[in-house]
């Protein structure tokens, strides 16, 4: 039967099957057999001219895909790196129950998936391993708002620091409060506080780190309430038509605020938020308030019978004794944020790991333990711009900052943990050979419109203008400098700023009770999690009786 069947198929054409005396040769002009998963890129193109299908003409030419050792074409080679994992991950049993003396909470601000993997290639290969992609524990924080998919950095700052679910736009506030309402800022009873508070009132120093202004979104959730994210200084709620005695801006809340009043170091930029209109500060900027506050000088009063530090830039950053004689430090090195890693003078602006480090001086001072709150702010800023060289490069300063912080700590009695608010709506793509280029085109494939593109691309942002010519055609990028810092990535949809993304984000900690930090979670759980580690706050702790 199976005989008579065969031989009525390939009567009808319907099978066919290949001679043994011509083995069967794959030929780019044809159509591919699976276009979601191509493999023409991996023949040579024809020799000789002759029509080609428009599929077929997409075809880049011959490209020879080689890993980047010799050891990689071997078996054992991944057979070992397999059991090396196999050992780490079997280590993982042996569970750190330990009280975390100190918690160090790293915010990568916009530090989407895609932005760790690009990153990698950015450092010279896919293999590579960021500092703390080496920690033990790895989740999943789910960063919707309470009111938007979407997620922005204010609500998120409420969510991983306080501990609550909030609208869009409001920071320290619960969802009972609207973006904008300033009766509902001054009802405490919508007030939610942040692990610093619950730190500080369990005797623990506090402290932050940013390289945005300190009165951004994502620092103001350590200390701030605040129904509007864009009212950093008292101007901005004049402008918005309300009384500033009764709702206050984010600056005045840091110097005079509950919580910021006692936080042992401040670092970032932001100068304008403290300085009035008539007034310039270090680099010749004027400041932003109405008010003819000078907050920095107030922050100067009310530690004046401190051992207090304020500085502008490195060089004065570097010559303070964090380690002896510096009980509060106070550092705006820039008027509005830092300026990213790539354009920054050396001379005058701060890496961010050696501000971690200074700030590690003043707060391991406290025999009790601290917590710090760290953030790589301008990867954010990288992607809204679509300008991705920018955002890795500003992830690796913050990859850095973590290795200093885990290497001067001890595993035993200090929780690291590692997050970011939201992702990005960058995608990278296609199939180019290992190495290449992630700043580059792909070398696996051209466009059905005849032209390269880029592996890295956004759904949505500023790149859209930058390559479409006259709406007709793509911008040939074998003609631009795409590693030019200020070059805009191709993207689908035209904005004036690229948004956020609304996918999960990674979660990576080490230290006591990193064990907590796995599986799916919501983004809220994450500081209930390290107050329990840390024995603070007004949830369950570690230090309860009968606790695991």
């Amino acid at each position: 039967m199976l005989f008579v069947l065969c031989t009525y198929l390939l009567l009808t054409g319907v099978l066919v099957l290949p001679s043994p005396l011509q083995p069967t040769v794959h030929h780019p002009a044809e159509e591919e057999y699976d276009p979601m998963h191509p493999q023409r890129f991996l023949f040579e193109e024809p020799a000789t001219g002759g029509q080609r299908s428009k599929r077929a003409s997409a075809s880049m030419p011959k490209l020879r895909f080689e890993p980047p050792s010799d050891a990689e074409h071997h078996a054992q080679y991944w057979n070992n790196l397999a059991q090396e994992t196999l050992e780490r991950q079997l280590h993982k049993n042996r569970l750190n129950r330990k009280v975390a003396k100190n918690v160090i909470m790293f915010l990568g601000d916009g530090l989407s998936i895609p932005t760790l993997a690009a990153t990698r290639v950015y450092l010279g290969d896919e293999s590579t391993e960021l500092s703390f992609e080496r920690f033990p524990y790895v989740g999943l924080s789910k960063t919707y708002c309470a009111n938007v998919q979407v997620a922005d950095s204010a609500c998120t700052a409420t969510a991983y620091l306080a501990g609550v679910k909030a609208n869009y736009g409001t920071i320290g506030l619960s969802a009972a409060a609207a973006l904008g309402d300033c009766q509902a800022q001054n009802d405490t009873a919508n007030h939610v506080h942040s692990i610093a508070k619950w730190a500080q009132d369990s005797g623990l120093s506090t402290g932050f780190v940013t390289t945005t202004e300190v009165t951004n979104a994502s620092p103001a959730g350590v200390y701030a309430h605040v129904a509007n994210r864009n009212w950093e200084h008292n101007g901005a709620i004049e402008k918005d038509g309300f009384d500033t005695t009764v709702c206050q801006d984010i600056a005045t809340q840091l110097v005079h605020g509950e919580v910021g009043r006692h936080m042992r170091v401040i670092m970032g930029g932001g100068r304008r938020e403290f300085l009035t209109t008539h007034e310039t500060d270090i680099d010749g900027n004027p400041g932003r308030r109405t008010d003819g506050k000078n907050l920095i000088k107030h922050w100067q009063h009310h530690h004046a019978h401190h051992q207090s530090a304020y500085v502008q830039n490195r060089v004065q950053l570097l010559e303070t004794d964090t380690e002896r004689t510096t009980d509060y430090l106070l550092g705006l090195f820039s008027t509005k944020h830092m300026p990213y890693h790539l354009d920054a003078d050396e001379q005058q602006i701060p890496t961010l790991a050696e501000m971690v480090s200074k700030a590690m001086d003043v707060l391991e001072r406290n025999g009790d333990g601290y917590f710090l709150f760290v953030e790589g702010g301008r990867i954010d800023h990288g992607h809204h711009y679509t300008q991705p060289i920018r955002a890795f490069d500003e992830t690796v300063e913050f990859a850095n900052a973590i290795e200093m912080a885990r290497s001067r700590t001890s595993q035993d009695n200090t929780l690291i943990v590692v997050t970011s608010d939201h992702s990005h709506t960058m995608t990278m793509s296609g199939y180019s050979s290992r190495k290449n280029d992630i700043l580059g085109v792909n070398n696996g494939q051209k466009a059905d419109d005849e032209l390269p593109y880029a592996t890295i691309s956004y759904a949505n942002g500023p790149g859209y203008d930058r390559n479409v010519r006259g709406h007709e055609s793509r911008l040939d990028l074998n003609g631009v400098d795409m590693r030019d810092k200020s070059f805009a990535f191709p993207s689908t949809v035209p904005l004036g700023l690229e948004t956020h993304g609304g996918d999960d984000v990674a979660v990576f900690a080490s230290g006591p009770w990193a064990h907590l930090f796995t599986g799916t979670f919501e983004q809220h759980f994450i500081p209930h999690a390290m107050a329990f580690a840390a024995c603070i706050g007004p949830g369950r702790t570690a230090c309860e009786k009968g606790e695991p």
